[in-house]
């Protein structure tokens, strides 16, 4: 029986693309043919982008299949839906992304960072936690971490070995097989205790994510399955690889290009609200930088009591003085030493990097006038995606090396580019275009908004947070922009229903989409950062507990206080259509 089971199971994915379909064809029923047809394909997405049983981009295809099969829309018109200006814009990012990952300037300026704040573990957290929430700001967070994260893994294992040679010292000191007089001194509080037995913690043996990177440290009694000599070390790695995960998720919704959620919900108010001219890159930065970087102290706190202790004095007391900190903070000298001096492609990057995100804030920034005013006869035609492009494509024009370089080779090449390009998610957003196209054609986004209208007795912060929460616990279990993708049709609606600013409803729903903390299988960067094998569900859980209620506290605050004049929240917008 047990067999059969595993069978049946082995044909998980196949079953459930089968069946799905099935529970769906009972709309027609109960609702209107167009929007139970509408429904249904909005359903069988959701699903199949819930249990993954369609890789996401092929899922994201099937508006274009079924629109036109029912009538909803023609196939020319679905399949115009599917390429919008966010795929330039984030064509534009892509190639700095390229340029930044080619030429190591990830790498400088994470190492750069974290030797400023310190060798501490609990400076170590906050200074990677920068450093990669700074990354995330203009790369996607997948990238920002599995650049990040190998530098990290390097530290734990530099000090996982300075901790067990402090120890043999300590034990030969003791034993009197060596001179006493060469006793290290100020190594840490529990190896500063000769009778407290130091403890080996027994952890589930999880495969690292590159064993030869994981030497276990000196001991002269074996560890077992593992690399944890004390408890403290094993709470440690946890610490720092969750950091990783948690700040870049942060850090990315700080910029419209720095999570897909952010650019979904510009291009779809940019669409469907074409007056609205308030979203852009300046006004979103100068909204949710605060909100980062509140988010990111509170969450580095949050996990400091968790894994490293609530005792944040030691944070100032003795300061890079350990043996330990001293052997960590020459590890991570050399790997800085090791780049060289900055070389003439990371200047050249880092100039068009810091160019593309002054013209970005500088385009429209809302209170003040901004370069696109230079241009009054061309008002909106360009756009944040036409600045991406014009210094994006300039990548492919500079040479990498001087003229008298042997041959020509650009800043990237058309290779370069296709290996960090993300396809998959230009086709989910495509789709998710299509489908929010296709719920207004067919009238769906208006009957859920009705059927949600008793919301809005509520108070509309109340209102707001409730679909905060929800948003929040779906994207544990479903991708981000999947996530959004299904959400924008029905929250824009119910917001203009119910007579409140759909801004007010759709930024903060936005940004806690991002939050999707508690699996491994929530994002990328949870499960790279689960790859290495610090980590168990259960620790991931906890601490994504903690930092889910910080994130969704940071934006209701935000959204009832500073965001409120930036939008103009408070008052229903003459671009936005009165519901009667």
């Amino acid at each position: 029986m047990t067999d059969v089971f595993r069978e049946i199971w082995s044909y998980r994915r196949l079953i459930i693309i089968i069946l799905t379909p099935l529970l769906f064809l009972p709309l027609p029923l109960v609702i209107e043919t167009k929007v139970a047809e509408c429904a249904f394909t909005l359903g069988l997405m959701a699903v199949y982008w819930l249990t993954e049983a369609l890789p996401v981009a092929v899922t994201a295809l099937l508006p274009a299949m079924l629109f036109p099969l029912f009538g909803i829309m023609k196939s020319s018109q679905v399949a115009a839906v599917y390429f919008k200006d966010f795929h330039l814009l984030l064509t534009g990012v892509i190639c700095l992304a390229t340029a930044i990952e080619k030429w190591n300037l990830h790498r400088r300026i994470a190492l750069r960072l974290v030797n400023a704040v310190g060798v501490h573990p609990g400076w170590l957290m906050l200074g990677f936690m920068i450093g990669c929430a700074f990354l995330s700001m203009w790369l996607s967070n997948t990238s920002a971490v599995a650049m990040v994260m190998p530098i990290v893994e390097a530290v734990i294992q530099q000090i996982l070995t300075a901790e067990g040679e402090a120890i043999e010292q300590r034990k030969r000191a003791m034993t009197g097989a060596s001179n006493p007089g060469l006793q290290l001194e100020d190594i840490d509080a529990e190896f500063e205790k000769p009778k407290e037995k130091i403890s080996i913690v027994e952890v589930p043996h999880v495969e690292a994510h590159n064993p030869a990177d994981c030497p276990v440290p000196h001991s002269e009694a074996p560890l077992i399955n593992g690399r944890y000599r004390t408890h403290q070390d094993h709470m440690m790695c946890k610490g720092l690889s969750l950091c990783i995960a948690y700040a870049s998720s942060i850090g990315g919704m700080t910029t419209l290009p720095g999570t897909s959620p952010n650019l979904i919900f510009a291009e779809y108010i940019h669409k469907f609200y074409p007056k609205c001219t308030i979203i852009n890159f300046g006004n979103w930065f100068v909204m949710c930088l605060p909100i980062s970087i509140i988010v990111l102290l509170l969450s580095w706190l949050w996990l400091h009591w968790l894994f490293l202790g609530s005792d944040f004095r030691s944070l100032l007391r003795s300061r890079g003085q350990s043996e330990r900190d001293k052997a960590v903070a020459r590890v991570l000298q050399e790997e800085y030493n090791s780049l060289g001096p900055m070389s003439r492609q990371e200047i050249i990057t880092i100039i068009i990097f810091i160019l593309m995100a002054v013209l970005w804030f500088f385009r429209d920034p809302g209170f003040m006038p901004g370069w696109a005013a230079l241009f009054p006869d061309y008002s909106g035609y360009a756009t944040d995606a036409t600045v991406a492009l014009l210094l994006g494509l300039l990548f492919f024009i500079i040479p990498a090396n001087r003229p008298t370089a042997e041959k020509y080779e650009a800043m990237i090449s058309w290779k370069d580019f296709q290996s960090v390009m993300p396809w998959e998610i230009g086709l989910l957003v495509g789709g998710g275009f299509a489908l929010a196209e296709g719920t207004k054609e067919s009238g769906l986004s208006s009957w859920v908004a009705n059927l949600l209208t008793p919301i809005g007795n509520l108070p509309p912060l109340a209102t707001i947070t409730i679909a905060c929460i929800i948003v929040t616990s779906i994207t544990e279990v479903a991708s981000n922009a999947a996530t959004m993708t299904i959400f924008l049709p029905i929250l824009a609606p119910l917001a203009e229903t119910i007579h409140i600013n759909p801004l007010y409803m759709l930024i903060p729903t936005t940004l806690c989409v991002s939050f999707s903390f508690l699996l491994p299988v929530s994002n990328p960067p949870n499960a790279i950062v689960f790859s290495y094998g610090h980590l168990s569900t259960l620790d991931m859980v906890k601490a994504g507990l903690g930092v889910n209620i910080i994130g969704v506290l940071g934006v209701l605050l935000a959204i009832t206080t500073w965001a409120i004049p930036i939008f103009d929240l408070k008052t229903y917008p003459d671009w936005a259509p009165v519901v009667t």
